[in-house]
């Protein structure tokens, strides 16, 4: 889901080889060390020669990164809002069905004008929440509505028994959909974006 690169990492007087991850809100390193950082416990990020420097937790790693470190510290200094990883712009046609979420609706509020909630044609994007398995029948009605380019998020609580991620995507494959993304929607659900096959646009 994020990006990876094989770099060294200069750790409380030490230097590990291995791998950084610079993932949505953490970034970590698999190697001789694993190191973990999220975003929120970093108190300062500069990049110095070849190297990208996190101060966090009293602590300081430096990630040997090359000519990749200022990319990664504009990606930690400046990270992607919810909306803007769904892919929702102001002046898209959206429709929400079965979600609740308050801070993703008020985001959703600020950025476009109305949002639907019932089905309608040439939408841009649906957001359609599943909280059981059964919610995924409706899914070939979705597919209708979208534009040619259009996108379904199925936004489903992770780690329960009453809808699995295999049963998400089973139930995207149905509807005649293909899954190409998949984004953390909030500490409890996760969003997968399905659109229509190339082949049949």
């Amino acid at each position: 889901m994020g990006s990876t690169l094989a770099c060294k990492l200069k750790l409380d007087g030490k230097s590990y080889e291995g791998a950084a991850m610079l993932e949505t809100e953490t970034l970590e390193f698999k190697g001789e060390v694993r190191l973990k950082i999220p975003f929120k416990s970093i108190t300062r990020a500069v990049v110095e020669k070849d190297a990208l420097k996190i101060a966090f937790d009293s602590r300081e790693a430096a990630f040997i990164l090359g000519a990749a470190s200022e990319k990664w510290l504009q990606k930690i200094l400046h990270p992607k809002s919810l909306l803007d990883k769904l892919g929702v712009k102001p002046e898209g046609v959206v429709v929400v069905l079965g979600i609740n979420d308050d801070d993703f609706l008020r985001q959703l509020r600020e950025r476009v004008k109305t949002i639907h909630t019932k089905l309608s044609s040439a939408s841009d994007v649906i957001f359609f929440g599943a909280e059981k398995a059964a919610d995924l029948d409706s899914l070939k009605k979705c597919k209708t509505a979208i534009n040619k380019d259009g996108a379904v998020w199925i936004v489903n609580p992770k780690g329960v028994k009453t809808i699995t991620e295999a049963q998400v995507l089973a139930g995207g494959k149905k509807a005649g959909l293909v899954d190409i993304k998949v984004v953390k929607f909030s500490e409890t659900h996760t969003a997968h974006k399905f659109v229509i096959p190339k082949a049949k646009r």
